[in-house]
């Protein structure tokens, strides 16, 4: 009766946060998108969603599991049907010293598990969780740590990109490591298409030869600094994909990841490629966990390389609003759920 009695706010507050995302998606997907942003740092809306039994199982279709070994079996199934990975353990904005050097260890511990195992896979990482946020030194001692085990497996490390406000500082610890010890063939970098600024950015990692995963961005951004509406970011994503897989940018060695569950541009990078005898093997696709999975394998099959971003661990909150956040068809899995 207790159990009873505890779970009616809950079960109306989420049927109103349910008519509310509802009513939202009538009037205009965009305000929705905002909004599910806009959860995925608020403080309040992950204590109330991460205590819903529902929001975990939910969750596990697009996280592996909360420990390196739930990754390291993901990744075995997904290579099976000839597929690579990259293994992403889930956490960000840290502030504390201690907790970024427990997320380092814990990268460390996978970059040994991947090696033991086996699996066609290797690493992404969020420098706000290995201390961008505390200071400089701290961030580049435990990214260079990770680089340095990457380099004893002979192994690669992509740094992933985050909100706009440490773009610079993101970039900055890029350059800095990949000048290292010759770190330059062992570390990667992601550019977001939805910033204005991504244009200049890729003229320099063009000329630099780098290794780029492009996505479109999940993060709530300024009208200043990103475009709002999806067709001015699809515009800009193929534009950065010309970039990347022209003949100068193939020369001097770039290698691109192009990460996109869209239709429409995958086959416009198909046709690109087709077009100008670029071969599959000098890029591939990329695509998250528990998503479009027919459409990996479709890809396999047509002869592309394909790559999935498989999240682990218990910090999966914010990344489950994000994407919720990108498709509206994943908020309504989740709300359906909730209600069988």
């Amino acid at each position: 009766m207790k159990t009873s009695k505890c779970r009616i706010p809950t079960l109306f507050l989420f049927i109103s946060l349910a008519v509310f995302a509802g009513l939202l998606y009538r009037f205009g997907e965009h305000w929705l998108h905002l909004l599910l942003l806009y959860l995925s740092g608020a403080a309040w809306a992950r204590q109330f969603v991460s205590e819903l039994p529902i929001a975990r199982t939910v969750a596990a279709r697009f996280v592996a599991g909360e420990t390196a070994d739930d990754a390291i079996n993901a990744a075995r199934t997904l290579n099976a049907k000839g597929i690579s990975a990259t293994m992403d353990y889930l956490g960000e904005s840290v502030t504390n010293a201690a907790e970024a050097a427990a997320a380092r260890d814990e990268i460390l511990r996978l970059q040994d598990r991947i090696h033991e195992s086996g699996v066609n896979a290797n690493v992404s990482i969020k420098l706000t969780q290995l201390g961008l946020k505390i200071d400089r030194d701290t961030v580049l001692e435990n990214t260079r740590q990770i680089l340095q085990r990457a380099q004893q497996y002979d192994n690669k490390v992509r740094i992933d990109m985050e909100e706009s406000g440490v773009t610079d500082a993101t970039l900055n610890v890029y350059r800095t490591l990949r000048d290292e010890y010759g770190f330059g063939r062992r570390v990667g970098i992601v550019i977001q298409a939805y910033l204005f600024r991504s244009e200049a950015d890729v003229r320099q990692l063009v000329a630099d030869g780098a290794w780029v995963r492009l996505c479109k961005g999940a993060y709530a951004e300024p009208h200043n600094v990103a475009f709002a509406d999806k067709a001015d970011t699809d515009a800009n994503y193929m534009a950065l994909t010309k970039m990347m897989l022209s003949a100068e940018a193939r020369q001097n060695g770039v290698y691109l990841g192009v990460a996109s569950h869209d239709e429409a541009i995958i086959r416009k990078t198909i046709a690109y490629a087709q077009e100008n005898n670029i071969s599959p093997h000098e890029f591939e696709f990329q695509m998250l966990y528990g998503i479009r999975r027919d459409l990996q394998e479709s890809l396999v099959k047509d002869g592309y390389q394909v790559r999935v971003y498989i999240p682990y661990g218990s910090a999966w909150y914010p990344y489950f609003m994000r994407r919720l956040a990108e498709r509206p068809a994943n908020l309504w899995f989740f709300i359906s759920n909730f209600f069988k």
